[in-house]
């Protein structure tokens, strides 16, 4: 019996880190029928915040896609500027020339440039998206020239290069964060090593924990540190993380 529990605590363990995005689980979730027991969507619920902390999910994927679509964006801007373009069509090339996450966020600031619009309420709009803050220096910088006279090139050459060492200054903070992520994902897989390897070893660690009050006194103090522990380590590398948002 309690090699049996071994295996499906590592069947666990390796899904965590091989199976389906949280994304996937959350749509099956959702789209379940109304049928479903509660404790298969308590269940469900359970493993797709398991598997959030064991590996990044798609939005910060699409927040790093989104911050090189911005730093791509002005660059070609100032290319098409240089080039002697008027800002507005310049802009126009400069949206056609990068591939967004999601293109359908920034259509309107293209329409807005080709008809004339006010561009920068739509570049702010735009700039909503995780990772796309810098689209609102962008806006700023197209209202202090409009409204001013000011020279675009170069107040979007000053945006390309806050947005160029934002994106140094992150990817150093990730760096450094690759440690305390790494701890995350080993609490969050520690009571299932510790269980094969106290099966490995010979011993009943099921036995105890489930035998009597003292081994359930363990089993939950257990689990709950080792719950606060990785939303403690989790909250502290968000709180690093935010200084480099832009």
């Amino acid at each position: 019996m309690t090699a049996a529990v071994a295996i499906v605590a590592a069947g666990l363990a390796a899904w965590v880190l091989c199976g389906p995005p949280p994304e996937l689980v959350r749509l099956r979730e959702l789209t379940a029928p109304p049928a479903t027991p509660r404790w298969r969507r308590s269940m469900a619920r359970a493993a797709v915040r398991l598997r959030r902390v064991a590996r990044p999910g798609r939005a910060g994927r699409d927040a790093d896609a989104w911050r090189k679509t911005c730093l791509e964006l002005c660059q070609a801007l100032m290319a098409e500027l240089t080039a002697g373009r008027s800002a507005e069509d310049a802009l126009c090339r400069a949206v056609a020339a990068v591939e967004p996450p999601d293109p359908a966020v920034v259509r309107p600031v293209a329409a807005a440039a080709r008809d004339g619009g006010d561009v920068p309420p739509a570049l702010r709009e735009a700039a909503r998206a995780p990772g796309a803050e810098g689209l609102r220096r962008l806006a700023a910088c197209w209202r202090v020239s409009t409204a001013v006279g000011g020279s675009l090139t170069v107040l979007v050459e000053g945006v390309i290069t806050a947005l160029r060492e934002a994106e140094a200054h992150r990817r150093d903070l990730t760096a450094q964060l690759a440690g305390p992520r790494a701890t995350v994902r080993l609490l969050a897989l520690l009571p299932a090593l510790g269980i094969l390897m106290a099966v490995g070893l010979g011993m009943n660690p099921l036995g105890f924990l489930f035998g009597g009050p003292a081994g359930l006194g363990c089993l939950v103090a257990g689990a709950a540190l080792d719950v606060v522990g990785v939303v403690w380590i989790r909250r502290m590398v968000a709180d690093a993380e935010r200084t480099a948002s832009i």
